[in-house]
């Protein structure tokens, strides 16, 4: 029994002593020093480079865009807008024929709201209007909304086969 015990306290001395020289350096140093700033990190914001906007028409050779059909108050089929003509016919074809179907919400006229949609068309093989996404929005869901009902509702567009086109829509107030 004597045996295990000596070890056992050779090893509480043992641990003691190992302690010991780790706590006592800290023991003995100024604490009246504050600690040493950490370092200064300075940066510099530099302006990011204007880049090209995010949507360009590639259907014209001509790099000014086309005036896009503006909206009236009125919603009869005979007082709908004329669609400024743009240079390709397909496009010309496809902003004459949503002027037929869009109409401008009565609560945007209400409020007040104006905006430029611009939609991405999928067409079919047939010209059938498959899908129309929002590519840039008007700021107003109500809006964008309109613009893409008006483009399910045109149908079909007579586009020369499967292809996809951006086709601008304007809203505005008079």
């Amino acid at each position: 029994m004597q045996a295990p015990l000596r070890s056992l306290v050779r090893a509480l001395i043992l641990s003691l002593l190992l302690h010991g020289v780790l706590v006592l350096p800290a023991l003995w140093h100024d604490t009246s020093r504050p600690p040493p700033a950490p370092p200064r990190i300075e940066v510099h914001l530099r302006e990011a480079p204007v880049s090209d906007p995010l949507l360009k028409n590639t259907l014209e050779t001509d790099p000014t865009p086309p005036e896009p059909p503006a909206i009236r108050r009125s919603f009869s089929p005979d007082s709908a807008p004329k669609p400024a003509t743009p240079r390709h016919p397909t496009l010309a074809a496809a902003q004459r024929k949503l002027a037929e179907h869009l109409y401008y919400p009565a609560e945007a006229i209400a409020r007040g709201w104006e905006g430029e949609t611009r939609l991405l068309l999928t067409l079919a093989q047939d010209g059938t209007v498959q899908d129309a996404d929002v590519a840039a929005s008007s700021g107003h869901v109500i809006l964008d909304q309109a613009a893409q009902r008006a483009a399910y509702a045109m149908g079909r567009i007579d586009a020369g086969g499967q292809r996809e086109m951006i086709l601008p829509v304007m809203f505005q107030l008079r």
